[in-house]
């Protein structure tokens, strides 16, 4: 009874220095030092804030088990050692019936917990939005992006596009050509749908603070769908190997107001860029079955 009360006492004073220690996290460090965030805690999408919630919580409950099992490994090997003057094999177990359910049980828990956790968020994420206020098509290609910012005819006849370039790397310095790379616009507070297409191999859409990626199959399309809920200029790439200047596949995210973002694509039409995209420059033209010779070249 007595231990009980002192065990009582003892993690009164644990819990209050735990929720003292967390009150003084900053949002970084609440978000576990992921990007994404601002000092204030404002994420870059509607997404952000769900994702770190899951990596975070789970690395909370696995550091939870690990100290849990160290302290009792740890446990172990004290009370259990070999004392002065002991000789032969300590008495020798064949099992422990609670132990061995204990160890049973919480695994499978805690794994059908993250299942189900892990579950529930991909189906959001994994939700694509049918009639999104924007919609764009990333073609990703070696080695850069090229974006087309549909509108409202099925035959994009008065949708808009950039082509871009491979990062320009500074030889001496190593440092990367900002305003080369290929930028694409994005209005904040506005569902976006993005259609993830490869011109050749396989590739992956990865914007770094909105902590998700997508991979670019050949001959699958795949979309993601979210809001951009912060303006600025977020950092792009690819995140699949695929091929030689793979390390120079960058991008840029603006994320503008819906008056920048309107002039914009103004800026589009006005030089000439409309309609659907080129496929002249997609090396899938060339497959077997398209009736285009096989030719090699690719853009």
């Amino acid at each position: 009874m007595h231990s009980k009360r002192h065990l009582r006492w003892a993690v009164i004073p644990v819990g209050i220095a735990v929720v003292v220690a967390l009150a003084g996290c900053t949002s970084t460090q609440l978000h576990g030092f992921m990007p994404g965030f601002t000092e204030d805690g404002l994420p870059a999408t509607d997404r952000t804030e769900m994702i770190a919630s899951l990596w975070t919580t789970s690395w909370i409950v696995l550091l939870g088990v690990g100290v849990l099992t160290w302290g009792l490994m740890l446990w172990a090997i004290i009370v259990y050692r070999r004392r002065k003057g002991q000789t032969g094999l300590p008495v020798q177990l064949r099992y422990n019936m609670p132990i061995e359910i204990f160890y049973t049980v919480v695994p499978v828990v805690l794994i059908l917990g993250f299942f189900a956790f892990t579950a529930r968020d991909q189906t959001i994420l994994e939700t694509q939005t049918e009639d999104p206020e924007v919609s764009v098509v990333a073609y990703g290609k070696q080695w850069s992006w090229d974006f087309q910012y549909n509108a409202d005819e099925e035959d994009y006849s008065d949708a808009v596009w950039s082509m871009g370039i491979q990062g320009q790397v500074d030889n001496r310095t190593g440092d990367v050509d900002q305003d080369a790379l290929p930028t694409l616009y994005l209005p904040v507070d506005q569902t976006v749908r993005i259609d993830l297409r490869s011109r050749d191999v396989v590739h992956s859409f990865w914007i770094i603070d909105f902590l998700y990626k997508k991979d670019m199959y050949i001959g699958k399309d795949n979309s993601w769908s979210f809001t951009p809920t912060r303006e600025g200029t977020y950092a792009g790439k690819c995140a699949e190997l695929c091929g030689e200047y793979h390390s120079e596949m960058l991008f840029n995210v603006k994320v503008v107001s819906e008056a920048e973002y309107e002039a914009y694509l103004q800026s589009l039409r006005a030089a000439g860029q409309t309609g659907a995209i080129d496929d002249a420059y997609s090396r899938l033209n060339n497959f077997p079955g398209t009736g285009a010779p096989d030719n090699g070249e690719g853009n």
